[in-house]
């Protein structure tokens, strides 16, 4: 491969996986019934003066399917990591038994989850739309270097191809990772039906 377009693969490649990290991400603060310990990966609490995030101050454990427990390292943090959780948008309503607090997830109604289901829908594509603008740009930058001679009409062609396959093989994990979402959404729920159905 030419390696100006080795190059422009390498720089769409690495903003494609940056967008399904992204969605990935996305996808973890979207609660499941189920409890584990990356739901309280993006919140953040004060600790002398400036934002940490709560898995770098306390220790983040499954009690049980239902219940987080959060042991702060200091004692002086239970308080401000309790309003921490009890803040943010995970409607979450934790119990200080003194050094630990408990995290129970209240049960997910059908409705919520498919709601849920509605927002990751909405996030999987906006992360489409962001990995095709990536292949939209990395063919405009090979247009310009067949346009500057720097490459020929075969090597364009070729070029586009394998920007095409790689968009092709991003789309197909964003679609897995949304389909492992949804089912796990609709886990344990009279709804599965629903959640199957073509869209």
């Amino acid at each position: 491969m030419n390696e100006l377009i080795e190059l422009i693969k390498k720089d769409a490649e690495a903003r494609m996986l940056k967008f399904l990290s992204a969605l990935q991400a996305e996808f973890t603060k979207i609660r499941t019934g189920r409890a584990h310990t990356a739901l309280l990966d993006h919140l953040t609490a004060p600790y002398y003066g400036s934002d940490v995030p709560i898995n770098q101050v306390a220790n983040i454990a499954v009690l049980d399917s239902r219940t987080l427990g959060v042991t702060p390292y200091e004692k002086s943090l239970v308080g401000i990591v309790e309003k921490a959780i009890r803040d943010s948008d995970l409607g979450l309503n934790p119990t200080n038994l003194g050094a630990l607090l408990r995290v129970p997830l209240p049960p997910m109604t059908e409705e919520r989850r498919r709601d849920l289901v509605k927002i990751v829908r909405q996030e999987a594509e906006n992360a489409r739309i962001a990995i095709r603008n990536a292949r939209r740009n990395a063919n405009h930058e090979i247009k310009e270097l067949k346009n500057n001679k720097d490459i020929s009409k075969d090597e364009e062609h070729r070029g586009e191809e394998i920007i095409q396959k790689l968009t092709n093989q991003l789309i197909a994990q964003v679609d897995t990772v949304l389909q492992e979402k949804e089912t796990e959404l609709m886990e344990n729920c009279e709804c599965l039906t629903w959640a199957n159905r073509p869209h």
